[in-house]
């Protein structure tokens, strides 16, 4: 696959395995390479590469995620988000000359300013937000049909991750959240978040929701989110398997986050 690498692309060390180096290499265009999705929920293509061998196609991260063990995951998740970053920042942004990549790339330079340039991430809250009985769930436009998870948002700066919380939820639902703690976090690399899940206690339960930040919002009880996992529930789908979002979900469900 050599003459098929993008022009210019830089080999990523992810590290040893067997005592053999493994590396992410990106791969140039070809006619029917699988386009990236909002969400990746209905790209069901598995389109193969005419330099593989027949039978070795290529399936969205997203969707075979949940299947892989940890180390591949982790992998797949590492080479695909410092890829996507080599793509996307080629320019010193602060001279404007165009950056080489070094260490392994994990980095890139100037050759005219000499500044250094590193991975960025992008921290997102993702919010579980509960009252009673009750967790609060929304979807976005472009989704896979009946699809409900859980709200999240970028984190501005200058602000804390409880502020982002509750500002997130606020402006999407007009829910106002209380008491905010820290659960867990899932690197989301499409193209580079750290998803920061977290529980917010809801104040009260009315929504008011902004059409321009979220399609609907509504709450779901335990029972009715019992129903939404065994497959049984007539209008929504759960979070993709996976995700922090469907981890949050089902360890709720089973009252497991303490």
């Amino acid at each position: 696959l050599r003459d098929a690498l993008a022009p210019g692309s830089a080999p990523v060390f992810l590290g040893r395995e067997a005592g053999a180096p493994r590396f992410a290499l990106a791969l140039a265009d070809w006619p029917d390479a699988p386009k990236d999705t909002a969400d990746g929920s209905d790209d069901m293509t598995a389109p193969q590469h005419p330099d593989l061998p027949q039978g070795d196609v290529f399936v969205d991260l997203r969707r075979i995620m949940a299947g892989l063990s940890p180390r591949d995951a982790g992998a797949a998740a590492t080479g695909r988000a410092v890829l996507e970053w080599h793509r996307r920042h080629g320019f010193c942004a602060n001279c404007g000359t165009r950056t080489q990549p070094a260490q392994a790339g994990w980095l890139r330079k100037c050759p005219a300013c000499n500044r250094t340039h590193f991975p960025h991430i992008e921290p997102v809250a993702i919010m579980l937000v509960t009252h009673g009985n009750s967790v609060l769930v929304g979807r976005s436009p472009g989704w896979r049909a009946g699809m409900y998870s859980l709200l999240a948002g970028f984190i501005e700066p200058g602000e804390t991750v409880e502020a982002a919380v509750r500002r997130e939820v606020f402006e999407e639902t007009g829910v106002q959240i209380g008491a905010v703690r820290y659960l867990a976090s899932q690197p989301w690399p499409f193209p580079a978040s750290l998803m920061i899940g977290c529980h917010g206690t809801a104040i009260g339960r009315e929504i008011t929701m902004d059409p321009v930040e979220i399609e609907d919002a509504l709450w779901l009880t335990r029972e009715q989110l019992m129903q939404v996992f065994a497959g049984n529930h007539s209008d929504i789908q759960p979070a993709r398997e996976g995700s922090i979002a469907h981890f949050l979900l089902r360890n709720w469900l089973a009252d497991r986050l303490d």
